[in-house]
């Protein structure tokens, strides 16, 4: 984006791009809620079943992978409304599903088409400037998590009244026009890379091996959102045996109770100026761990399982902020590139998360699925412990 092109940040831009990431990266949650409605529609198991959030995370990961460094190369306003309408497009192929399979391969296109969220990210980024970015990150990164959360909350209410397949049509519609209002809203974009398509995916192996910081950021997010795939993916399992008895929309209202986390990534991305990068992630880290030992303890309990979300939730999106803003200020001429590494291993910790997860749940129950997130948790702060410490700085050094 040219410096004459550049439109002001202001507050109507920047909640435009919130709302868009969160009413996009919502079509990867919405079948969570609606998991035990599938598995007894389609005669599977949980096992099964947990497949479909798993293929929408692989998806998405792939997706990540080969379209959003597209972002530094094309025009960006045009590559967000065209992934749109694919989205909408696999959307309604979920809908219509006539089998199990069918709707597994819809779940990895729908994934593999809603990066919508990463090309904003970039976008906006850029758009903030250095000083800037970390409040603007952090703004556009509520959105994003209020969609995660809330997509829960309204797949298990819609789910409910219409049926599984019924929010599958719903959500078609709304990519439809998003993908309109976002055509007439958004400023005109131009590429940051002048290289072949080619030579655009080597340069993310290159700048993966160029910055420590790049690779230990992906490694901890991974395992924080793959705690945080392994909970939600089996919730509505937990909630539908003794003493709860709850359906998909009882597990869906779980959302709400994390939703009040997503203000943890407005504040990240505030207090990122003041503090030391890891100290702030180790800090996330430690706080979802605390959320896994409060619910296995008194998982039986619904006020231990609503301040377990709390926890969690907070941990997972405080730290995902700072990791986010590690990695853009490595290089303001490859924001895409950058995140497209990092959102990659992100997605699939995500998608490990749901598959362990879903295999604690059936080898342990409550009990296998709580360690599977400690673990993951564990993991993330020894990388952090073994990792080099970085200098205390505001967003305008680079790492």
């Amino acid at each position: 984006m040219s410096k004459d092109e550049t439109p002001v940040v202001n507050t109507l831009l920047i909640t435009v791009m919130a709302v868009s990431c969160g009413l996009s990266v919502a079509n990867l949650y919405y079948s969570q809620p609606l998991l035990a409605d599938i598995q007894r529609d389609f005669g599977v198991s949980v096992r099964e079943a947990g497949l479909i959030p798993m293929l929408t995370q692989v998806g998405y990961a792939t997706g990540m992978l080969f379209f959003v460094p597209l972002g530094d190369m094309v025009e960006g306003r045009a590559l967000i409304t065209t992934m749109l309408a694919a989205v909408a497009c696999a959307l309604l192929a979920a809908a219509v599903s006539p089998s199990f399979a069918w709707l597994a391969a819809a779940s990895l296109l729908v994934g593999l088409t809603t990066i919508v969220p990463q090309l904003i990210f970039p976008f906006a980024a850029r758009l903030a400037g250095e000083e800037a970015r970390g409040r603007v990150v952090g703004t556009v990164m509520s959105g994003l998590l209020l969609g995660i959360l809330l997509a829960r909350t309204l797949g298990g209410f819609v789910g409910a009244r219409a049926g599984w397949r019924g929010m599958y049509w719903m959500a078609a519609g709304a990519m439809a026009v998003l993908a309109l209002a976002l055509r007439g809203l958004l400023p005109v974009s131009r590429p940051r890379f002048g290289g072949s398509y080619l030579r655009l995916m080597f340069s993310l192996v290159a700048l993966a091996r160029e910055h420590t910081t790049l690779r230990e950021a992906s490694f901890t997010g991974a395992m924080l959102f793959g705690s945080f795939s392994a909970f939600w993916t089996t919730l509505v399992f937990l909630l539908g045996q003794p003493p709860y008895y709850y359906g998909s929309r009882a597990a869906g209202l779980f959302g709400l109770a994390g939703a009040a986390g997503a203000l943890g990534a407005t504040a990240a991305g505030r207090l990122s100026h003041l503090r030391e990068p890891r100290t702030m992630l180790s800090f996330a880290v430690g706080v979802a761990a605390l959320s896994f030992a409060v619910m296995w303890s008194l998982w039986d309990h619904l006020f231990g399982l609503v301040v377990g979300v709390l926890l969690l939730d907070l941990g997972v999106q405080g730290g995902h902020v700072s990791n986010q803003i590690r990695v853009y200020a490595l290089s303001k001429e490859a924001h895409g590139r950058l995140n497209t590494v990092y959102m990659v291993s992100f997605f699939v910790g995500g998608a490990a998360g749901s598959s362990l997860g879903t295999l604690g749940w059936s080898l342990w129950r409550w009990n296998g699925v709580c360690l599977t997130g400690l673990i993951m948790l564990l993991l993330a702060l020894a990388t952090m412990r073994l990792g080099r410490r970085e200098a205390p700085r505001g967003l305008t050094s680079g790492c």
